[in-house]
């Protein structure tokens, strides 16, 4: 392709909006155009890349028995209302309505829609195991999109819905699907680490992300350096201090007067914070956004809590769990902010870390303004609804699987495997019938790669200073001839000989025969990041030309030939 026939834009400024590498890179670059807020076009060296990682994607998931179809991205209601998440996946599901006043949705994911398929199309067990996916636009109204492509509130992804008789066949099909997805972020040039996670609104039993490492990472991976441990903060479970053996002293009140925060009154007591009770307060709403009811949780005054293993252990979507107004759930539940504890709660749900109840004579709250209580204990003067870990892994804290030091480190996560079990199959009626014919739920699976979020990682692990550094297999050219002086007829015939030799060897090359000084072409190939440059300058009539890996400083002088013959090399390598 000839620079001088087509639209490339590249920008010399920051732009205002972006912040890391990436997003910056990306929009300086030319290859994506910001539309609104958290949405983006792709001009055509970004829509480029973009086609190779979805067909590198098509490839692993062909290979692993997927068939692809096509699914619209917008969704009628009752599908979601069948599945209960019309309520459950909250304020970001992009809700809208028809000119008849219909409602519908605007796909984030689509477990209703494959479900409502082959619940119509399946019947007998002949017809299993069942892969079906399809790569698609997806839109979840963020409340802060940011960071480009990273968190946007229209994206293209790539799910996956695998369909079996029990729970044997899914691990198969999980097994399957984890395998090719380390096949992808491997041919994409990625450095990833494959952690447990929670399921979030997705649900199911068990599902795992795969996170490119990156100090910019809006995920926070705990993992151990002696063992596979090796999850996300939301799901890393955390492991309890030993039961005190100490004998249960009678509770007292003592005099807090205006000290609220469990430093201040460790401090004043002169006890160590791990002893004291912190309490958390919030307010749970039901189904039709009302208020349900309120929730405290108790866990160590040096604990910090863990949301989303409190939401889990109620059953409860994140967002229907919020804060609560202290002096209006006080008037329910006899708490009092700042010194709230179990003792005389009513009205409310109580939680409990795990941790707490083989702790012996905490100081909590006496539920009385200026007032703490001493000595409490469970069991004997307090009991919780639920008794779980809610607390969040710490770094240096014991791994969960071997003790020794856990470690964190940050994330992308640009693929995201689940278990779902029977969850929308029991919800939606899916069944098919066994060699008995007898009626079973089908077994479930649900796997995304975030595509575009993909090459955002890609370009976010693959830059330095100057610009973009592609790996081969998804960079939008292999080569960039530069000619130097595009008036010297030497010049431009060697580059025209070597272009010619490029794409008969199936090397797909752009030749820089734009009217610009060197300079401006020199910092646009290395902004825009194509594999290799081959340089044609004033050593043309020789025959010489200059060869750059963009990922390498050094450059060298050869013959033409030579330099296209070590392009092929490269290329057919690394593709």
């Amino acid at each position: 392709m000839r620079m001088s026939k087509m639209h490339i834009k590249t920008l010399r400024e920051i732009p205002n909006d972006a912040e890391i590498p990436n997003h910056i890179l990306l929009l300086r670059a030319g290859m994506i155009r910001k539309l609104a807020s958290g949405v983006y076009g792709f001009m055509q060296l970004g829509y480029r890349s973009l086609r190779k990682i979805e067909e590198i994607i098509r490839q692993e998931m062909d290979n692993a028995g997927g068939l692809e179809i096509s699914m619209s991205a917008v969704h009628p209601a009752e599908l979601w209302q069948e599945s209960g998440r019309w309520f459950a996946y909250g304020p970001e599901l992009w809700r809208l309505k028809d000119r008849g006043g219909r409602d519908f949705c605007l796909a984030p994911t689509c477990e209703e829609v494959f479900t409502d398929i082959v619940r119509n199309e399946v019947s007998s067990y002949r017809q299993l195991p069942l892969n079906l996916y399809h790569i698609q636009y997806k839109y979840r109204d963020e409340i802060r999109p940011r960071f480009g492509l990273m968190r946007s509130r229209e994206f293209i992804m790539k799910d996956a819905y695998s369909f079996d008789r029990d729970a044997e066949g899914l691990d198969m099909s999980y097994h399957r699907m984890y395998d090719a997805y380390s096949r992808m972020f491997e041919r994409c040039g990625l450095t990833f680490r494959v952690v447990e996670a929670d399921n979030g609104p997705i649900g199911g039993s068990n599902s795992h992300e795969f996170m490119v490492l990156s100090d910019v990472g809006e995920s926070d991976v705990a993992y151990c350096g002696n063992c596979d441990m090796a999850a996300t903060s939301e799901r890393a479970e955390s492991v309890d201090d030993m039961a005190g053996d100490d004998a249960e002293l009678s509770m007292e009140e003592v005099h807090t007067p205006d000290k609220t925060t469990i430093e201040d009154v460790a401090a004043l007591l002169n006890i160590p914070t791990k002893r004291t009770l912190k309490a958390l307060l919030f307010v749970q709403y039901n189904n039709n956004w009302e208020k349900e009811g309120y929730v405290a949780a108790f866990l160590r005054g040096d604990r910090e809590l863990n949301k989303i293993k409190l939401v889990n252990a109620l059953g409860l979507p994140e967002f229907a769990l919020e804060f609560a107004d202290e002096h209006t759930m006080g008037e329910e539940t006899g708490c009092v902010g700042g010194f709230t504890g179990p003792v005389g709660l009513k009205n409310c749900v109580i939680v409990a870390d795990s941790e707490v109840l083989g702790m012996k004579n905490l100081c909590a709250g006496a539920n009385r303004r200026d007032y703490h209580m001493l000595n409490v204990n469970y069991g004997r003067d307090y009991k919780a609804d639920v008794v779980t870990d809610i607390k969040m892994l710490k770094e240096g804290e014991p791994c969960p699987k071997c003790g020794k030091p856990v470690r964190y480190a940050r994330g992308i996560e640009v693929g995201h495997i689940f278990k779902l079990g029977t969850k929308y199959s029991e919800s939606m009626g899916a069944f098919y019938k066994d060699e008995n014919m007898e009626d079973h739920l089908l077994v479930m699976g649900c796997y995304g790669v975030g595509v575009t979020r993909t090459l955002a990682a890609v370009v976010e692990q693959c830059h330095d200073d100057d610009g973009i550094i592609w790996p081969v297999s998804v960079a939008p050219y292999h080569v960039i001839i530069t000619i130097v002086n595009n008036e010297d007829e030497t010049q431009a015939a060697l580059a025209e000989k070597i272009y010619g030799e490029l794409l008969a060897a199936k090397v797909e090359t752009l030749l820089d025969d734009r009217d610009e000084r060197p300079g401006v072409k020199f910092k646009d190939a290395d902004l825009i990041g194509i594999p290799v440059r081959i340089t044609v300058g004033k050593k043309a009539a020789e025959g010489i030309v200059e060869y750059k890996p963009r990922r390498e400083k050094k450059i060298e002088e050869m013959a033409a030939g030579d330099a296209a013959l070590k392009a092929i090399k490269l290329v057919k390598e690394e593709s």
